[in-house]
């Protein structure tokens, strides 16, 4: 027997859609049998499937263990879990800058995927999903917002079901600003703006940047400040007013200034690019968020980016 006791991320759907998250291999036409035969009970009554969830709701269901294997993923899932012992071992590298009830910022470290692109990666999400140590059908702990691989620095995670949909809508609305620290080529001794219409080369992976609008693009605007000036190098504060794919790298280039170590819009000449999420401010929040209200975190510069002294 397989029981399930319902958390608030789970509640609010269908009993019927959540078995079929349970029960991912069955045919619903075997999900229902089972609805109707009593081999499933909703708070140890008979169940339609049509019964929407609420917080603290039982489900058990009343299969041998064969049976269940056969028709789920979800144990095999928790074995892979239990059995990773590579990701023990990269979770230790991962600094949580904050955690509380419903988020976690991470700073992420370069080198390391936000979410694998193949079977068998490591991946901050990965990583969330291993350091909460809790599987719970129809709802995954994810991150809300994602750097690219050799991109270091801050990155939002949903721990519940309300921290994920808040982050995540604060970061579409663009209420959570982002501020990175960039080593670019080249002397920049004042401050400046760069504004852009990108399109995204699906092909070769990368954006082509109009001065004004054409049909398919979306408009993007970097900011920008020089904090230390070298003979070859300046570092930058950068603030992203709008948050596009490849945006800071391919706006740094465009004025003839890329990001070193960036060999995709650059000339490359590190062992990645030099591009660091320095800093998270939240907006104004109240209720169940009201602690990170106009709260500010701030992500340590990674030590290959301390050439500027």
């Amino acid at each position: 027997m397989v029981e399930i006791n319902i958390t608030g991320n789970q509640a609010g759907q269908r009993l019927d859609k959540l078995l079929k998250k349970v029960l991912d291999k069955a045919p619903n036409s075997f999900i229902y049998k089972m609805l109707r035969k009593k081999n499933i009970k909703l708070n140890d009554k008979k169940a339609e499937g049509r019964e929407m969830l609420e917080k603290n709701d039982n489900i058990k269901i009343y299969l041998a263990d064969e049976t269940f294997d056969k028709f789920s993923s979800m144990r095999s899932r928790e074995k892979n879990i239990q059995n990773d012992t590579k990701l023990q071992k990269e979770c230790i590298k991962i600094d949580i800058v904050y955690e509380d009830e419903h988020i976690l910022v991470l700073d992420k470290p370069a080198g390391m995927l936000s979410q694998a692109s193949k079977k068998g990666e490591y991946s901050l999400n990965g990583f969330v999903a291993d350091y909460i140590g809790r599987t719970e059908v129809g709802f995954t702990p994810s991150i809300c917002n994602r750097l690219d691989r050799n991109t270091s620095g801050l990155v939002v995670a949903g721990k519940s079901l309300l921290g994920l949909q808040t982050m995540s809508e604060l970061i579409k609305e663009r209420r959570l600003e982002k501020d990175y620290i960039a080593i670019v080529e080249g002397k920049i001794r004042e401050p400046g703006e760069v504004e852009k219409w990108m399109i995204k080369d699906r092909e070769n992976n990368k954006v082509v940047l109009y001065d004004s609008e054409v049909k398919g693009s979306k408009y993007s605007r970097t900011g920008y400040e020089p904090l230390k000036v070298s003979d070859r190098y300046t570092m930058l504060k950068i603030h992203l007013y709008t948050g596009r794919t490849h945006q800071i790298r391919s706006h740094m280039a465009s004025i003839g200034h890329p990001v070193v170590g960036d060999v995709k819009y650059g000339n490359g000449g590190a062992r990645r690019q030099l591009l660091h999420s320095y800093s998270l401010k939240f907006p104004e929040m109240d209720g169940e968020f009201a602690a990170l209200s106009e709260k500010v975190f701030y992500a340590e510069i990674p030590q290959d980016m301390k050439i500027m002294g």
